[in-house]
This record gives structure tokens, C-alpha cells and sequence, in this order.
């Protein structure tokens, strides 16, 4: 059997990344739309309502319109975009975060498919609340890296201009406001009483990410060393297909004393790294934006709710 999938949104960077990975695919088919119709909404909820699951890879706007139209109960919709990832009737799309989150999706015809920052850190916040290591109003900052291909298409074209300003040859800060659209669900999903501080570089690189916090161990809610919390993650994640924890300051997977934002491009993998002293205890996840961050999750979720294996056309 085929399922009938309608990509909402398939310009995109992220929708072209899903469509990419169900080439070869014979379980899938994948319903078109007339470039002219794409944006006409009687002609996508007659798409919409014809498949089996339709992603959403719209900006938030045109997503809850998308969603609007949906008037078959049997139509699963999976959502790129940030409209519905603090919706508590969606499920969140982050399977290795623990076992009900992966329940939720089994069961939900609505899946929010987590922000590419939002993933990097709530994999790491996550678990340090749930394991009571974490204090709910512990004050975090949150130091992340992204290539450039999480900036969307203006932005892209933007850094592969070659009479492109200078300023893009460096790491450049942006969300000066604190105001980041991920801020809300880092907040939400982890559990944590105040919004973290998050500070993201957009860099001069196609794609991969990290998302790094820092841990002042004084200030934690039980007293750990670096080990421990190493420990903590390691049985957190022990199992997972696509989330894997590195020994203890990266040692045998580090060839120097760098963790490179690059290395996992062109996967749905995600590599969590512990490392640091028993007084500043850092934690980095290395994955890629356009992977473990944006379309990869959303084929994996996908995978998930058809109830075959996850890693199908993920490896």
C-alpha cells in the first residue's frame, strides 16, 4: 500500500528536503498541485483532504490556514512551521525526548515538527529538568551556530552572492530583541519557569548547527560532576537510533579539542557532548538544521505515525 502525501509548501527549502527524501520510496505517492494553484485554497484543500498525511512547510499564517481546510478526520497533517509547536492538543514531534512524546505521535493526527535551535536545546534541556539535575528557574543562556540555509531563501541568496557584503564572511549575532520564534516551545517543552536568554550566529557555511549551555554546577538543584551529568544523558538517549552521546569531552570522536558545526550534514543524526570541569559543565548538540532539525524530523515522524521502522529513507 501507498500513502498518498501532500507536501503544503514544497518550494521551500524544507519541503524540497522532504520530497528529496522519498525518492526511491515505493510505500509513498506523492500528490502535485499546479504551480499556478499552489496558493488557490479550494485547490489545496482538495490535496489536503485527498491524502493519507500532508506537511505543512509554510510560515506560520498560511500553516493555521492550511489547517483550516483540513476537513477529513482521516488526514494526518505533519507542521514545519512554529504555529501549532505549543499547542497542546499537537503532538511535538521529538521522539527520543521520552517515551510519551513518541506515544503522542503513534497516536496524533497533528504533529508539530520542532524548530532546528528548539531541537539542540530542548534535547539538552529536556533531560536535565526531567532528571531533577535542573532547577525550573535555573537562569539559562543558550550560545548557538547555524549555517546559513536555516536563514530561508532570501537569505541564502543572499550569502552566495558573490558581490556579497563583507560582514557575511563572519559568524553574525542576530535576535538582538530576545524575541527568537523558538523561544516560546525551548521554554514550554523543557519545562522551565523563564524564557532562557538565546543568543544564535548565522555563520558563512551551508548547513549544520550547534546549540550549546553552559552549567554552573553550584547553582544546580543536586550536586553533580561532569561525569554525572554525562551519565545522566548517556541512559537518557541509550537506544536511540538517531540521538547518540559522546564519551566524556568527546574523547575517541573529537579528533581536536573542536566540535565542528558541519560534520553531521546531510543526516537526521544529532551527537550530544558533555565536557567541561565539575564547576563549568558545558553540554553541545551537534545535528544538522536542514536534518534532526527541520525535514529529516519530519520524515521521521512521518515513519513513526505509519508505524514502520523510523529510519526508513533516514540512513
Amino acid at each position: 500500500m501507498a500513502y498518498k502525501i501532500f507536501i503544503d509548501g514544497k518550494e521551500g527549502t524544507t519541503g524540497l528536503k522532504i520530497y528529496e527524501r522519498f525518492t526511491g520510496r515505493n510505500d509513498i505517492e506523492i500528490l502535485t498541485i499546479d504551480d499556478e494553484k499552489r496558493k488557490d485554497p479550494i485547490e489545496k484543500a482538495k490535496m489536503i483532504n485527498a491524502s493519507d498525511f500532508t506537511f505543512l512547510c509554510l510560515p506560520d499564517a498560511a500553516s493555521i490556514e492550511s489547517v483550516s481546510l483540513c476537513t477529513n478526520p482521516k488526514t494526518r497533517i505533519i507542521d514545519a512551521s512554529t504555529a501549532h509547536r505549543t499547542n497542546p492538543v499537537w503532538a511535538y514531534g521529538f521522539p527520543e525526548l521520552d517515551k510519551s512524546f513518541r506515544e503522542k505521535i503513534i497516536s496524533s493526527n497533528r504533529v508539530a515538527v520542532p524548530g532546528c535551535y528548539a531541537s539542540g536545546f530542548i534535547a539538552i534541556g529536556y533531560p536535565l529538568v526531567k532528571s531533577g539535575i535542573l532547577p525550573k528557574d535555573y537562569p539559562v543562556v543558550i550560545h548557538a551556530v547555524s549555517g546559513y540555509s536555516g536563514a530561508g531563501k532570501k537569505a541564502i541568496a543572499q550569502y552566495e552572492d558573490p558581490n556579497r557584503d563583507k560582514s557575511l564572511d563572519s559568524p553574525r549575532l542576530y535576535a538582538l530583541t530576545q524575541t527568537h520564534k523558538h523561544i516560546p516551545e525551548m521554554t514550554k517543552i523543557t519545562g522551565l519557569e523563564f524564557e532562557p536568554v538565546f543568543n544564535p550566529y548565522v555563520c558563512d557555511y551551508f548547513q549544520g548547527m550547534t546549540v550549546t549551555v553552559g552549567l554552573h554546577s553550584r547553582m544546580l538543584a543536586k550536586k553533580v560532576s561532569a561525569h554525572d551529568v554525562w551519565e545522566m544523558f548517556a541512559s537518557h538517549y541509550e537506544g536511540c537510533n538517531f540521538v547518540k552521546v559522546a564519551p566524556l569531552m568527546g574523547e575517541g570522536v573529537l579528533p581536536e579539542a573542536f566540535i565542528p558545526a558541519n560534520t553531521l550534514a546531510g543526516t537526521n543524526d544529532m551527537q550530544v557532548f558533555v565536557y567541561g570541569n565539575d564547576e563549568r559543565i558545558m553540554v553541545t548538540t551537534r545535528f544538522d538544521n536542514l536534518g534532526k532539525g527541520a525535514s529529516g524530523a519530519a520524515v521521521q515522524c512521518l515513519n513513526i505515525m505509519m508505524g514502520i521502522d523510523e529510519t526508513t529513507g533516514l540512513r
